[in-house]
């Protein structure tokens, strides 16, 4: 009996205290609503996009899907992406840093390396700056831009600071297909 009412009152302390948190709760119930910080962000969340990646041929197709998707309550955008059906991929948890008042991701390899950057939004335009972590070609710095089209189109391009050089990235064309999947090995 007594590990009974140690258990309940162990629980009564975390319903308390989840009470206690429950106005703060309340400011997220739209299903829909993303924090404000993360609102530039909002015309791509919901969205799958298949791209080519520039240097694909037909021979060697390099095809790239992702998803964005809010998670946490609109706390954060998760963006899931792979290449060639898991042939390499990707994910990224992008929130809005009060702190630092900036767009703030992490970006997760399948390739063993990971990043840590910001994006600025303006319009329909994106650009961004990530440190890079781990990375076996030399790769510790990346700049990306990307651009909405009016016809939906996703452009993308980026460059690497690779073993002290920028050298040019990759660049992509995409388009919004809610049939393409996210695949992982």
């Amino acid at each position: 009996m007594k590990s009974f009412c140690t258990r309940l009152a162990a629980r009564l302390g975390l319903l308390g205290l989840s009470l206690l948190m429950l106005p703060s709760v309340q400011a997220a119930v739209d299903p829909d609503s993303l924090a404000p910080g993360l609102a530039p962000l909002a015309p791509w969340v919901g969205l799958t996009f298949r791209g080519e990646l520039a240097d694909s041929t037909p021979e060697q197709p390099k095809v790239d899907v992702q998803h964005w998707e809010r998670i946490l309550n609109g706390q954060a955008i998760r963006i899931m992406h792979s290449i060639n059906e898991g042939e390499y991929g990707g994910e990224t948890l992008v929130i809005w840093d009060s702190e630092r008042q900036t767009i703030a991701y992490w970006y997760v390899t399948t390739a063993g390396f990971h990043t840590e950057g910001t994006i600025t939004v303006d319009g329909n335009t994106y650009t961004s700056t990530e440190t890079v972590s781990g990375n076996a070609n030399g790769i510790t710095q990346v700049e990306g831009s990307g651009e909405q089209l009016e016809d939906g189109t996703l452009l993308t391009r980026s460059r690497y600071l690779q073993n002290g050089q920028w050298v040019e990235g990759h660049s992509a064309t995409y388009h919004e297909d809610p049939t393409a999947v996210v695949r992982f090995r």
